[in-house]
């Protein structure tokens, strides 16, 4: 498939390079211009290119970017074929966003993500750690692969979402419709907790709204207690899914 992809972040680099991999024709962008892409993000055939060159002729158009940044992605996503299917990998970290009224207020935030862009949207990618996601896809079948849940309106676009979770070496899990996907939203059970596809539904029943913004801020204070107290730049990730599993489960 054509595949673009608007953002290089941790989660947009690996995906560039495992859907390359999986045989799909990859163009990716930043916000910086296609010679600031580094060459390790195009190792697997990647092709670095404009922003506004990613969304277009592509079957898939992934955004992959903070949630604050979606004012200059709309109006190219606006450029895109009407059958692009849009696949959002965002979560809504008020310290880094800033804070979004209507998503503070209870608003799933792909819903709103879809608002913003004008366009349907499917959830995916979003609720696994970015080292996680780097390091530990394994071949379908195996019995410590981990699943990623995928939620959509559109039955074709989930399925499309799903199998290509599955060519990033992880089990795609079909999480049903948008208006649930906050139930793999930060500070929920399934969020970064590293779960397989027997354990998934049982997460995903237990989310709890109400509580689970305040876990994710509970998790954020702690990383950021953590990288403060030990002057790295990054907590580790066996931390953080020991954190969320702590924390969420």
């Amino acid at each position: 498939m054509k595949i673009g992809i608007l953002g290089t972040g941790h989660i947009g680099k690996t995906l560039v390079t495992t859907l390359s991999a999986a045989g799909h024709e990859v163009k990716v962008a930043n916000s910086r211009g296609p010679e600031t892409i580094g060459p390790d993000v195009l190792t697997q055939g990647g092709r670095a290119v404009t922003a506004a060159d990613a969304v277009l002729d592509v079957d898939i158009a992934i955004v992959s970017v903070p949630l604050n940044r979606l004012p200059d992605i709309a109006p190219l996503i606006g450029r895109s074929a009407s059958n692009t299917v849009v696949i959002d990998t965002s979560n809504y970290y008020p310290q880094r966003d800033g804070r979004i009224d209507a998503l503070e207020a209870g608003r799933t935030e792909s819903l709103w993500v879809a608002d913003q862009l004008g366009r349907p949207v499917v959830k995916a990618w979003n609720a696994i750690g970015s080292d996680s996601f780097a390091k530990k896809g394994k071949p379908a079948g195996n019995p410590d692969r981990i699943a990623i849940p995928v939620a959509a309106d559109n039955e074709r676009d989930r399925k499309i979402a799903l199998a290509l979770v599955e060519d990033t070496g992880f089990d795609g899990f079909d999480a049903g419709v948008l208006a649930e996907s906050w139930r793999q939203q930060p500070g929920t059970p399934c969020y970064c907790t590293d779960l397989s596809r027997q354990e998934l539904p049982d997460a995903l029943a237990a989310a709890d709204p109400a509580r689970s913004p305040k876990r994710r801020d509970l998790a954020f204070e702690a990383v950021l207690e953590r990288m403060s107290g030990s002057g790295a730049r990054d907590p580790g990730a066996d931390y953080l899914v020991r954190l969320n599993r702590a924390l969420f489960l």
